[in-house]
């Protein structure tokens, strides 16, 4: 009994050991390439570079780690191809320019994550004998994780555009019924903004930072397409791209264009609604058996009692 344990309490040493090893070694294969990997131009960063700083100051843990993945963004900065960067940079303008990070310090991320969870995962599974699979769960889940935080930040983003269009659209109508130009509209809605952070405050001033750089409006608004590939800002941008080659007047297309988003809005509001009372059915069937259950089960137990 005693040569049975000791061999056992043997084998999980050893199983301990080699995996503390092999985890040695990928991790020191994982830094040497790093620090081999050739590094890109860094560019300049723009509203990301705002959104960073407005990051740093409101996020104390992100601006501890904030070097590290500034330092390891440039060890992998060679790593991806253009096309990979430029879905990246996607990505991260979808989301609204995510910590004001760029591709390759998103990529960091992600490898940041993944050796953070795994080594979580390591450190857990040495204790409960099953180091390899806690350790590659910790780091599929670190590898993942960022990408689902920018995923529900991009769908959250999307949606407030989309319903803060319409509400933006009567303000520069108004105020280019006033008399005022395209640019003087925008600059009248970001400045009577009472949040610098809306996601469409931020892309309204955007578009004035792209005119004032000398760009054309058709420029500033295909740019603003891009950053929010919605139904409504689609047809906002197409609809003022077509008046200006075609010379119609812009106030009344955003006026045009106003109407049609709170309709639409109104019927994606009534489908939700309508919808609701089927998703209700599943949940108010399981309540209704609850309470059925509540109520035939002591009559149930009397019966077989008086049995």
């Amino acid at each position: 009994m005693n040569l049975d344990f000791a061999g056992l309490s043997f084998r999980v040493l050893v199983v301990r050991f080699g995996a503390l090893t092999a985890a040695f070694f990928a991790i020191t294969f994982a830094v040497y390439s790093l620090a081999s990997a050739p590094s890109n131009v860094g560019n300049r960063l723009g509203l990301r570079g705002l959104k960073r700083q407005r990051a740093l100051q409101s996020n104390a843990s992100w601006s501890t780690i904030e070097p590290l993945v500034r330092w390891l963004g440039v060890r992998v900065s060679g790593l991806p191809t253009a096309r990979q960067r430029a879905a990246l940079d996607k990505h991260i303008s979808l989301a609204g320019d995510f910590l004001g990070l760029t591709a390759e310090e998103y990529l960091a991320l992600h490898l940041l994550s993944s050796a953070l969870f795994g080594a979580a995962g390591l450190l857990g599974g040495t204790f409960l004998e099953m180091p390899l699979v806690l350790s590659g769960a910790g780091i599929a889940v670190g590898a993942v994780l960022p990408y689902m935080v920018t995923s529900g930040d991009a769908q959250e983003r999307l949606k407030n555009i989309s319903r803060g269009l319409p509400y933006f659209i009567d303000l520069m109508a108004l105020a280019m019924s006033a008399g005022l130009d395209f640019p003087g509209a925008v600059r009248q809605v970001v400045e009577k903004s009472s949040n610098p952070e809306d996601p469409l405050v931020e892309e309204f001033t955007l578009i004035l930072q792209t005119l004032n750089l000398g760009r054309t409006r058709k420029d500033a608004l295909v740019i603003f397409g891009d950053r929010a590939p919605t139904v409504a800002v689609s047809e906002f941008v197409n609809a003022l791209v077509q008046a200006e080659q075609r010379g119609n007047p812009v106030a009344e297309v955003l006026l045009i264009q106003a109407g049609t988003s709170r309709a639409r809005r109104s019927i994606r509001a009534e489908e939700l609604a309508a919808k609701a009372g089927v998703l209700m059915t599943g949940p108010l069937m399981l309540i209704f058996l609850a309470v059925l259950a509540l109520i035939v089960a002591p009559a149930m137990m009397n019966i077989t009692e008086g049995l």
